[in-house]
């Protein structure tokens, strides 16, 4: 008897699982698509107004639907930050979401393969979070390499997120694990680096601890923020501060595999990737010149 009950019950969430993805394809045939300009249009954005970002992806439209992720636990706090910004207005600040809901077709097959799925399950439930009137630009403005068939842009776009830091002064906001630039040549053309070094896990239970370290430093500085969803809300709250704040993602890891011109997502050593299990175990290192960076530790 249990047996046909366990069996009923995942024929019940097959069912229900088609019923929502086929209510998904009906709302991408009769609701218009957000407003979200390209790769090109908000690198472009970024370096000629200096604005500071916000990223929002697949992590933090879970955080508002109500889930964990494996970083990040919930919280009231952190999903009504995360909907007071996608919706917001600050001057000389963008906010960014994936540019996928209208043609997936620059991307290879996996990740076409990934938002398909992603949006067959989840589309409406996006579009009610967005705001219509808005215009976005795109989060995966940081994702520059793995993810598309034609990698031959790749070089120049990299090449115009160096100017944005070049002979600048520049403050990294980082998980333990990220180590953004190390090992590579990525901000060999900065100034200065400062890091501030924050949890790996749950970094927003320390946001107001994070939040005032980074206040401590002069405006003037270009902050770069690589913390999940954390760094979505840190990037607009110092944009409202005076500062230009970047949520930079995934764009370290990007340049790695970039390097090595690799057609998929492989480990980067000591650097911690959470799109692939083989880079979750992370070793610690001894770099002279990354410590010395370090102004301070968090948690």
């Amino acid at each position: 008897m249990k047996k046909y009950l366990l069996k009923g019950y995942y024929m019940v969430l097959k069912i229900k699982e088609l019923i929502t993805v086929k209510y998904n394809q009906l709302i991408s045939l009769i609701v218009k698509p957000p407003i979200v300009h390209n790769t090109d249009a908000t690198l472009n954005k970024i370096i000629n107004n200096r604005c500071s970002v916000s990223r929002f992806g697949d992590g933090e439209f879970g955080i508002m639907m109500g889930r964990d992720l494996s970083f990040q636990t919930n919280s009231i706090e952190i999903n009504c930050r995360l909907k007071e910004i996608i919706s917001s207005n600050q001057e000389n600040h963008i906010v960014c979401i994936p540019n996928v809901f209208v043609e997936l077709y620059s991307f290879n097959d996996n990740a076409q393969n990934y938002w398909y799925k992603y949006l067959g399950s989840n589309r409406n439930k996006i579009y009610n979070m967005i705001d219509k009137k808005k215009e976005y630009y795109d989060s995966l403005v940081t994702r520059l390499y793995i993810d598309y068939k034609d990698k031959c842009k790749s070089r120049v776009r990299f090449a115009k997120f160096k100017e944005l830091w070049n002979d600048r002064d520049v403050l990294i906001v980082e998980g333990a694990q990220s180590k953004l630039g190390l090992g590579n040549d990525l901000f060999n053309n900065v100034r200065s680096i400062n890091r501030i070094i924050c949890p790996v896990t749950n970094a927003y239970k320390k946001y107001d601890e994070i939040l005032k370290e980074v206040k401590k430093q002069d405006s003037a500085i270009l902050i770069l923020i690589a913390l999940g969803p954390t760094a979505t809300v840190l990037a607009y709250d110092l944009s409202t501060l005076g500062y230009q704040a970047i949520d930079i993602g995934h764009i370290d890891i990007e340049y790695e595999w970039f390097l090595q011109g690799t057609v998929e997502k492989v480990p980067v050593k000591n650097k911690y990737i959470g799109d692939i299990k083989e880079g979750w175990n992370v070793n610690d290192v001894k770099d002279i010149k990354y410590e010395n960076e370090i102004i301070i530790r968090i948690g």
